[in-house]
């Protein structure tokens, strides 16, 4: 088992990832991955709070790497390794998204015992391509979260009335509904009505109207809801977010996404969820870069801050 190792003994510092060690075990041992799978130590998706604070970390496979100005930030992967452990060893913290790679790595280095895990579904859209709203499953398919022993998946869901493409994505994201709940596992699905931009560019809308359809959408979608939950953002206008969040019975996380690069958007965002938090379907947060790659840099308080919304 891969290791890491905390100078000075704080719990407020980040762990050293022994990246020799993690590319030794995949190489020499690549069955030690399922092997943790295994031994991990599971727990139910909501404890006795009835609430949920994960740490987002599937942005990598989609190519976007950015946080605010730092258009790299997440490319060093034992950084980022580094920050995971670190935020999933506070308080409160109750689990992680990610992708496969990202997964087995916090396997080999222990770090997903009593923890929700999340398995990121469909990466396929990737950042700033011709074909990003063609939003295909390349992560993980419900089986692989079964056979792994992980506790819910993640999937993206994009619609640009404007783009025929949207009909396919609507159609597989059906499917993979409908396996998830065949095999009695969540699925947390992110719904936005998406545009082009005159430059190409694409945009998630956050009106009122447009977050509403987008709920109204992904609730209906597949042969049962029983395992849907929704990942949704905040409105442009926080105060909208007790009606928009009428539309749907669904338990539903809200989500971080880009708050900005300095100390006061990061407040006003935390703000912003404090309010959509007290909203009786909203369950929890669903948070990455925020928290992870905080403007001060200290991850330990930024996560601190987050888990005392909830």
């Amino acid at each position: 088992m891969a290791g890491t190792h905390t100078e000075g003994g704080d719990a407020g510092r980040r762990s050293r990832v022994d990246v020799t060690e993690l590319v030794r075990i995949r190489t020499r041992h690549p069955e030690a991955v399922a092997e943790a799978a295994t031994r991990r130590a599971r727990r139910p998706l909501l404890d006795e709070r009835g609430r949920l604070l994960i740490v987002a970390a599937d942005h990598p496979a989609r190519g976007a790497l950015g946080v605010g100005d730092r258009g790299l930030a997440m490319a060093n992967r034992a950084d980022l390794l580094e920050r995971l452990c670190l935020a999933l060893s506070r308080p409160g913290v109750d689990g992680v998204l990610a992708t496969a790679d990202i997964l087995d790595d916090l396997l080999l280095l222990g770090a997903l015992d009593h923890k929700v895990v999340m398995g990121s579904m469909n990466r396929g859209g990737l950042q700033g391509a011709r074909f990003e709203l063609d939003d295909r499953f390349t992560g993980h398919r419900p089986e692989d979260i079964q056979r792994l022993g992980f506790d819910a998946g993640k999937l993206l869901l994009r619609i640009d009335y404007d783009d025929p493409g949207s009909l396919t994505t609507l159609e597989s994201t059906a499917r993979a509904i409908d396996d998830m709940a065949a095999r009695r596992l969540p699925v947390f699905v992110e719904p936005f009505i998406s545009h082009r931009t005159a430059d190409g560019g694409l945009r998630n809308d956050l009106s009122a109207d447009a977050v509403t359809r987008s709920i109204a959408i992904a609730s209906g979608l597949g042969g049962s809801s029983a395992y849907t939950w929704l990942k949704v953002p905040v409105t442009e206008n926080p105060d909208d977010m007790a009606q928009v969040m009428e539309t749907s019975t669904l338990p539903a996380v809200l989500l971080g996404g880009d708050i900005g690069d300095s100390p006061g958007e990061q407040a006003a965002a935390y703000e912003k969820w404090r309010g959509a938090l007290r909203l009786p379907t909203v369950r929890g947060l669903v948070v990455g870069r925020s928290l992870l790659y905080p403007a001060d840099g200290d991850v330990a308080a930024a996560v601190d801050t987050a888990a005392g919304l909830l």
